[in-house]
């Protein structure tokens, strides 16, 4: 009993696989089946659909369209043309100019094309070929005039050892002696007697009126300029300098006494030292150079400063 109980429960087992495999076995098949099963490891074979003939229009390709507007050379409102279709070639030929743009490498030059010599102009001959060929172009058409006389012939000979025993010198002083001096024509000018002879021309005193205009404003301007600077500077009192030196004197004593209180350092090893002395000795020049200055005679003071 035990082993057929065992049994059913293995017969339902590979019931239930089959069915799931299959599709069927009581509606689990359905429920089971994702798409997977031992029959699809090997690929179905591809199917091969058949390929149509080419499509070849009855009509030939190399003619223009009908009802085209691509003839038109440059208008906005094109006409048509080849409305009944039986025009073979184009309405307007193509032109270089009329494409987007020329092709490639049109516009390289051939080299097999290339300017050879004399192409365009002919050979230049030699002298021997124009006298043998056209001496005519050798002639000149016009003859210059001559400027110098001709060189003489052989059997021109002139005139050898002619001798005059004429003295020029002697000669040319008695015709300078006994010549009579040309006479002064009526329409001559006579300078001498001139209406403003030895008189000054007009434009020399129009200069000097100038001239003279000229320096009266210049001294003008420098009596200006002098008045301005007397009243800026005025003399010095007496009194005030005296003051002034006794003033002087006494900074100078000050000054002096700083500096004798440091006289005794010989060894100034210090900035300080060093700036303090030269201090000293510059303001004790500069005051004694006041006071030579302030004992001068005729002392003018700046009022400006």
């Amino acid at each position: 009993l035990k082993l057929a109980q065992a049994c059913g429960r293995v017969l339902k087992v590979l019931c239930f696989i089959a069915g799931s495999m299959q599709g069927g076995y009581g509606g689990y098949g359905g429920i089971m089946d994702h798409g997977e099963s031992i029959y699809g490891i090997i690929p179905p074979k591809p199917i091969q659909q058949e390929k149509p003939p080419m499509y070849r229009s009855t009509h030939d390709g190399l003619i223009p369209p009908t009802c085209s507007t691509f003839h038109s050379k440059g208008t906005s409102l094109p006409g048509l043309s080849n409305l009944q279709g039986d025009c073979v070639d184009k309405p307007v030929g193509n032109l270089s100019a009329r494409t987007m743009g020329a092709e490639p490498g049109s516009a390289r030059n051939n080299p097999n094309t290339f300017m050879r010599k004399f192409a365009k102009t002919d050979k230049v001959p030699t002298l021997s070929e124009v006298k043998r060929t056209t001496p005519d172009l050798l002639k000149p058409t016009t003859l210059s005039a001559r400027h110098k006389p001709s060189v003489p012939r052989h059997h021109e000979r002139p005139i050898l050892n002619l001798v005059t025993s004429k003295n020029f010198i002697v000669a040319n002083a008695v015709e300078n002696i006994l010549a009579t001096p040309s006479k002064v024509g009526d329409g001559a000018k006579d300078y001498l007697h001139k209406e403003d002879y030895g008189k000054n021309p007009k434009y020399l005193g129009h200069i000097k009126r100038d001239i003279g205009e000229e320096l009266n404003y210049i001294r003008e301007l420098q009596q200006r300029r002098d008045d301005m600077t007397k009243s800026q500077v005025r003399p010095m009192d007496e009194m005030e300098r005296l003051k002034l030196i006794d003033g002087l004197k006494a900074k100078w004593e000050h000054v002096n006494t700083n500096y004798q209180s440091g006289t005794h350092l010989t060894k100034l090893d210090t900035i300080g030292k060093l700036r303090r002395k030269e201090t000293y000795e510059t303001e004790l020049a500069q005051i004694e150079k006041d006071i030579a200055r302030l004992n001068r005679k005729g002392i003018h003071v700046d009022c400006t400063m």
